[in-house]
This record gives structure tokens, sequence and C-alpha cells, in this order.
């Protein structure tokens, strides 16, 4: 296996991020090689990778031991601990995002998600967090929701890199599309050099996958069946049309003269869980210049070896076969809309759970090491 796939796709400008990160990976050198020999341009961190390392590995036991000692609070310690790692991720990719001007480089990383539905607190919350880590590579999630689309707004405002997550429709990436720009507008009164600025928006398709195909597979017909697979690389390939046409629009032109950059569509959630699936289907079908595609290392392996790079998706406009899949959806009672909104609230109550098992963890080292 070599990098030879991935450098293909890189010259065609597509750009590959580790989905998840690790203080072993950092302390090891593991995501630096990575960065150097296989060109990874950015992470996302994955808060399920984090409790799985802060409640059974060592790595964190002597920081643990040092908040401890301080007395902080779980919600600080989860700050400190995490913390730590960003700015080490950060600086790992610090050349890269020097060299390639800032364009890419940068570090995706959670905030707490209990603060979702309040979105002065969730801008409070970012501002706190921008300030601590203090590394112009950091993106920092924003739900993509109905009160995140306000936060998007402010902190693109401040200049606070944002990763607006996650989006399940084409409706809702336009929102943020616009919540975007509404930003940059508010930036560039304020004289803020937009240049500075970095956002993208995450598309996660594997969601959509296990929504649809379960309801395909109840109808039990030939045409259903024939849809399996499909729908999320259609909103997908939906999401991108909007996506080229909002950034090669003339309102777009202005923030550009201004220095703005676009912000970046991230494709997420591209691990297939479907054994009927090549490992490599949504990576595939994905794969579009100016984009972004974050995945696991496994699934990176996976591209390396035996990726279909030939399936590059040059052309931005929506073609018979997506409309057909989307009209066919809609002809079965599949109502994606509604689906994108029960996928928004299930995802929410799982960051939710995820950041309380998290609590639960951190809370009870803590009073391990105090004992």
């Amino acid at each position: 296996m070599t990098a030879q796939r991935l450098r293909q796709l890189s010259d065609a400008g597509i750009l590959f991020w580790l989905d998840g990160v690790s203080r072993f990976l950092l302390r090891s050198g593991a995501l630096a090689a990575l960065v150097r020999d296989w060109g990874v341009s950015g992470v996302t961190t994955n808060p399920a990778l984090f409790l799985h390392a802060v409640g059974t590995g060592s790595s964190y036991a002597e920081q643990l031991r040092g908040l401890a000692a301080r007395d902080v609070s779980a919600d600080q310690a989860i700050r400190e601990l995490a913390g730590h790692d960003f700015r080490a991720a950060c600086d790992v990719l610090m050349p890269v995002h020097l060299a390639r001007r800032g364009t890419t480089g940068l570090v995706s990383v959670d905030i707490d998600p209990r603060l979702a539905d309040d979105s002065a607190a969730t801008v409070d919350a970012a501002r706190r967090l921008w300030r601590e880590v203090d590394r112009p590579n950091l993106l920092i999630k924003i739900p993509a929701t109905d009160s995140g689309l306000e936060s998007i707004t402010a902190c693109v405002a401040e200049g606070i890199g944002v990763n607006a997550t996650p989006v399940f429709s084409a409706e809702r990436y336009q929102q943020v599309a616009e919540a975007h720009l509404a930003g940059l507008e508010l930036a560039a009164r304020a004289g803020r050099p937009l240049a500075r600025i970095h956002s993208v928006v995450s598309f996660h398709v594997g969601p959509i996958a296990r929504a649809v195909d379960p309801r395909l597979d109840a109808l039990a017909t030939g045409p259903a069946q024939e849809l399996r697979g499909k729908a999320a690389l259609a909103v997908a390939r939906l999401v991108l049309a909007r996506h080229r046409a909002t950034y090669e629009s003339d309102a777009w032109q202005s923030y550009a003269r201004l220095g703005a950059r676009r912000q970046r569509l991230l494709w997420a959630g591209t691990t297939v869980h479907d054994a009927a699936y090549r490992d490599t289907h949504y990576a595939d079908g994905l794969f579009a210049p100016g984009t972004v595609a974050a995945m696991p290392e496994q699934l990176l392996w996976a591209v390396a070896d035996h990726g279909r790079t030939q399936s590059i998706q040059r052309d931005g406009a929506i073609g018979p076969e997506v409309r057909q899949t989307l009209d066919s959806l809609a002809a079965l009672g599949i109502a994606l809309d509604d689906l994108a909104r029960g996928l928004e609230a299930a995802d929410h109550e799982e960051a939710l759970a995820s950041w309380q098992r998290l609590l639960d963890v951190v809370t009870a080292s803590l009073e391990k090491s105090r004992a």
C-alpha cells in the first residue's frame, strides 16, 4: 500500500483530514507521520475516541493527577485535557497551514453540546476556547441547527474558526452558507481581515444511509432495493451543487475581493456499516475538487489501497441520476427533509449522552486521584 492514490486525489484538489486524534497519536509522532508521508492536512476530533482514551489508557493519568490536586471540576478538567490535545494537534498541522497559506492545516474541535440551544452561551464557550487554545488554525464545531445558525454568524463575525456540523440536507446547508456570509459581512464592517477567517461545513453521509436503507428494505420491492446506498450520495451531490453555486455567485465575489475564503464542504460519516457495500463506497462517491474528506485511519488506508480515483466529481451540476434517485425516494414516501430533522435531533441526543459519559469518567478519575 502506498500513498499514490491519495496523492492523485490531492492533486485533483481533494483534501484528506483524519477523523479522530488521541494523545497517543500526538505523542508517538503517528499524526506527524500521516501529515508528512500520507498528505493528511487536517484533523477533526472524535468525542468517542477521546472518551475511550481518557477512560482506559494512561496517556492522561499524569495530567489528571495534577488537575485533581488543584481540585478542579470535571468540566474544567475536560477543557484542560482537551485543550492540551487541541494545541498539540494545531502545532503538528501548523506547517501545513502556513505552507498552504491558510487553506488547510486546520483542527476541528468540540465544545459542550449542552449549550447547543443557547446561542449566546455557545458563542461565549467558542470565544473562551478560541482564546485558550490560541492557534489560528483552530476550528470550533458549532451546531448546524436553528439555534446554531446565529452562533455561526456571530463566531465568523469575530474571526473565530467554525465547523458548522452536522448537516443532513441541502436546505440546512443553504442556511449555513447564508449564516457564514452574514458573518463575513459583519467581520468586514468591523475591519477584520477576512483572509484569516476559516470555516467548513460538515455534511454527514452515513446517518442518512442508515435511516433510509431500512425503510427501503421494509418496502421489499425491486425499485426500493435498487435505491439502497444511493440516497445519501444523491443528497450529498445536491449539497455540492448548492455549494458551488453559492461560491461562484456574484454575491460571493464581493467578499472574495476582500480576501475572504470559501467555506469548505467537508464530507463526514463516510465509514460504511453495511457489508453489502464496498468499504470505500461513500468516499468514492464524494471525491470532489475543493472539498474535504474526513475519515478515520482504517478508511484512509482503504482509500489509499483501493479507492476509486476515477470517480472524482468534477462537474457541480446535478445529473439526471441524482434527480431520478431523489424523485424515486419521494414517490416511495421517503421524506428526506423529515428524516434530516430527525437525524439532527438524534445527533444532538447522542452528543449529550456521550458528553455525560465523558463527565462521569473524568469525575471518577479525579476522585480516584484524590483518594
